[in-house]
């Protein structure tokens, strides 16, 4: 299996458009493991359109328990036990991401307890080993190593930025932040650090369609990253890649990756990689 990352969901928000974007969610495959990073709507058709076997699903790590990064969890799991899931996956996730399971096999108690006695399955939720992790080190085991880092994402406290290392590479998801420094040193010398990233000019526009303009506008200023910003971590942190990701606005026809790379220019001028869905990068 060679290295890879695979952009499944592109788009910041839950809201979804006629043949817009999809919500957060990657595949990294890294170390001969198989890592879906955020569970955003679509994960599930994404992965497949990866041409990854549900069958195969492996690990899970979700930052923050907004529903742009969680919404698909439950769903992902189910249908990958449906397609043939008989080996455990670890889910991990911060503080509530068990509730978040639970929860979601009571709602689906009648169809799970149906298929184990009709069709014979094994009992989902033994398949599903559940992790609540905080700031610092999460996973070390078979060559991957992942570590995470609290990042500020208001009014959400629980948010974490995550480093993956294994086969020799370093791979850095910010997870959803306002401009944090500090981030710099946790992704130093990253080969590939992905970013979220928000375009200014972009935001009123976004705000006059989506409703709630003022408040919207508030949240997104105070908690998340223009790309200057993002490029600006990516200068400090000295690293290979920056791919920007969870873009705010994804899915308006006035701003494109022309906007992108002129936003970032004047503060990062290494390789750049604006995300959109089914986006596959190599990583060897």
């Amino acid at each position: 299996m060679s290295d890879r990352l695979v952009i499944l969901g592109s788009k910041g928000g839950p809201a979804i458009r006629p043949e817009g974007p999809m919500p957060t969610s990657t595949l990294l495959e890294l170390a001969g493991r198989r890592i879906v990073v955020d569970c955003g709507l679509g994960v599930t058709v994404g992965v497949v359109d990866a041409d990854m076997h549900l069958r195969d699903l492996d690990l899970i790590f979700i930052t923050h328990l907004h529903s742009d990064h969680v919404l698909e969890m439950g769903p992902l799991i189910h249908t990958a036990w449906t397609a043939g899931l008989a080996k455990p996956v670890s889910v991990h996730g911060p503080p509530g991401i068990g509730d978040v399971w639970k929860g979601f096999c009571q709602s689906m108690s009648y169809d799970i307890e149906t298929r184990i006695e009709d069709e014979g399955r094994p009992d989902i939720r033994d398949l599903v080993r559940i992790t609540e992790y905080g700031e610092g080190p999460v996973l070390d085991e078979d060559g991957l190593s992942v570590e995470a880092l609290r990042v500020v994402h208001p009014p959400v406290t629980d948010c974490f930025a995550l480093s993956f290392q294994g086969g020799g590479r370093k791979i850095v998801f910010s997870a959803d932040t306002a401009y944090f420094p500090p981030l710099a040193d946790f992704a130093r010398k990253a080969d590939v650090l992905v970013h979220e990233a928000m375009l200014e000019e972009g935001v009123d526009a976004l705000v006059a369609r989506t409703g709630n303009a003022a408040s919207l506008k508030k949240h997104l200023m105070d908690s998340h990253t223009l790309a200057g910003d993002a490029g600006r971590i990516a200068s400090l942190a000295e690293c290979g890649h920056l791919l920007l990701h969870h873009l705010i606005p994804a899915d308006d026809p006035n701003f494109g990756e022309e906007e992108w790379h002129d936003a970032v220019r004047k503060t990062w001028s290494g390789p750049l990689i604006v995300a959109r869905d089914g986006l596959e990068i190599r990583l060897d």
